[in-house]
């Protein structure tokens, strides 16, 4: 609930204690349990030293079935790949969640770049396929508005506890090379996929994957536009700032929309 407030969420199907089930999670509400392991594996990995330089660069969630209120769940975290790319070293972080009888809930790729660091030796990868992010194939039309507080930042920080300084204290992030605080990918992510669901009238419970690539940096405040365009039981989508895309590239499945309705 507090992370559906955070993105200020008004759908009741976010806080109805009183729903069979109990509330509905908000489909990028795996973040919250994850961050805690992406925090501990670059510090297994020795990359403590860059984090001022890491930029969320591009997100690949797979939802198997939804989180359920009160149910205990065992994640796991490793990174998996690492590539160089002109502005830096692009590394993998691959979080595995099960619930208590061995299933998998949800499986998240992150992407982070970290901002002129080279990467020592040859490029590796220990799981197969490609973590590209394709080019959703419709053309693209604009659906809604996010208005973006200047303390969203802060809210969401303390919320999703989510914690990194770049996005909330400002002579840190200035330190770390950027204009100012910057709103946290992820939560530039949940906010342009309850939009682009909301415009299909999507079901967030029947949301299965989640894909994007972060293509530009948030300020607070800002007005975002979310563009996008619906194919079978495909979204594609596009969330603008200024003439340019932040997050480009963005795909959702959802269970059942290619049916009639």
């Amino acid at each position: 609930m507090a992370y559906a407030a955070a993105l200020g969420e008004t759908d009741q199907r976010y806080y109805d204690t009183e729903a069979p089930g109990g509330v509905t999670g908000h489909p990028l509400f795996a973040v919250c349990y994850e961050w805690p392991l992406v925090l501990e594996i670059r510090e297994r990995a020795g990359l403590a030293v860059h984090y001022p330089r890491l930029l969320h660069a591009q997100h690949d969630l797979a939802v198997h079935r939804a989180p359920r209120a009160g149910e205990l769940l065992s994640s796991t975290a490793r990174i998996i790949a690492a590539a160089q790319r002109t502005p830096g070293a692009f590394l993998v972080t691959r979080c595995e969640t099960r619930g208590a009888a061995g299933e998998l809930v949800t499986v998240s790729d992150y992407g982070a770049l970290y901002r002129g660091v080279m990467l020592e030796g040859d490029e590796r990868q220990i799981s197969g396929g490609s973590f590209a992010v394709p080019v959703f194939a419709a053309t693209l039309g604009s659906v809604a508005e996010i208005a973006v507080p200047a303390t969203l930042g802060h809210l969401y920080s303390e919320c999703a506890r989510i914690w990194n300084p770049i996005h909330t204290d400002l002579a840190y992030a200035r330190g770390a090379g950027l204009p100012g605080i910057i709103l946290h990918g992820t939560a530039t992510l949940a906010l342009s996929v309850s939009r682009a669901l909301a415009a299909f009238g999507c079901d967030p419970a029947h949301v299965r994957r989640v894909r994007c690539r972060f293509s530009g940096m948030v300020p607070m405040p800002a007005t975002l536009e979310v563009r996008a365009a619906r194919e079978g039981g495909e979204i594609g989508f596009e969330t603008w700032l200024s003439g340019s895309p932040v997050v480009s590239r963005g795909s959702i499945t959802v269970a059942g929309l290619e049916l009639p309705g």
